[in-house]
């Protein structure tokens, strides 16, 4: 059963989806609702729920006009008290972002800085690792959750590589300067892909190609690098993490297991790859080495 917290989230991020109108092209659907988009429930006892959205901005996609802010007020939206943070019916956060690598001024601001007229410091929040986003997404149609609320849209959702990479960097970061801010639901959403990935030869392709790309290669290779640390074993951050987020409703030694193995098998499949970059003319023939 779906929450009535990730309805009414779903519907806010509805909300702010058609108020950006004319910039839905530069758009990226991040975060929980992404995850759970290719994830679903994934076989856990805690279903998939959230209580806001996040969009990350390709910047030099964005329409000339109307500028985000003035859009995202017109919608119903106000700002909150970071860049980026704006709230919809019901205080519900959208939060607007974009990758540190596309984004003006110094990494020192949490402001996006984007070129006008967006260059309002509440527009957007600059964040790392969303570089991955930029470049692994494919198009998808976002629909309500509601029965009675039949409005979609058609917007690009960042892939299961691009996410791993995103939620990692997130949890890496906390963990070395606000390890307060570490939420067990991230590490959750880490398995969850996991688990979900029928084809890991496939992610892991979509992982060397991430590391393999100009924008979003420091990024993806530092994921890469951060999940050999964080997922090491069972007592490790990742599966700590997972395993809190299932908390009395799952096993936790099978959650932490469950997490070593697959970042394993996902690590060993991604080095192979690596080693063998670039592909053989065959692999290339079988069209499964293409750059996503």
């Amino acid at each position: 059963m779906i929450s009535p917290e990730y309805v009414q989230a779903r519907a806010v991020l509805l909300d702010a989806l058609d108020g950006l109108g004319t910039h839905r092209e530069a758009v990226v659907l991040v975060g929980a609702q992404a995850v759970y988009l290719h994830a679903g429930a994934a076989d856990f006892a805690t279903a998939p729920t959230t209580t806001d959205a996040d969009l990350a901005f390709i910047p030099n996609l964005l329409a000339s006009e109307p500028a985000v802010v003035d859009a995202m007020r017109a919608a119903g939206f106000v700002p909150g008290n970071q860049p980026g943070s704006w709230l919809g019916r019901g205080g519900i956060a959208v939060d607007l972002m974009a990758p540190e690598a596309l984004c003006g001024g110094s990494s020192s601001h949490r402001s996006a800085r984007l070129q006008p007229p967006h260059d309002d410091k509440m527009t957007a929040r600059r964040t790392a690792g969303l570089e991955a986003a930029v470049v692994d997404n494919d198009v998808r149609t976002i629909r309500a959750l509601d029965a009675g609320d039949s409005r979609s849209f058609e917007i690009k959702v960042a892939g299961p590589a691009a996410l791993i990479v995103s939620k990692v960097i997130k949890i890496a970061e906390r963990r070395h300067q606000q390890p307060h801010r570490l939420k067990p639901k991230d590490g959750l959403d880490v398995l969850r892909l996991l688990r979900a990935e029928e084809d890991f030869r496939a992610l892991a392709r979509s992982l060397r190609d991430l590391v393999s790309n100009e924008l979003s290669g420091v990024v993806a290779k530092q994921a890469a690098e951060e999940l050999r640390v964080l997922a090491a074993e069972p007592d490790g951050l990742l599966p700590k993490l997972a395993a809190e987020a299932e908390g009395i409703f799952g096993d936790s030694d099978e959650i932490r297991i469950s997490m070593v193995a697959l970042v394993d098998e996902l690590l060993r499949e991604f080095d192979r790859m690596i080693q063998e970059w670039p592909p053989d003319t065959s692999e290339l023939a079988e069209g499964s080495a293409e750059p996503r």
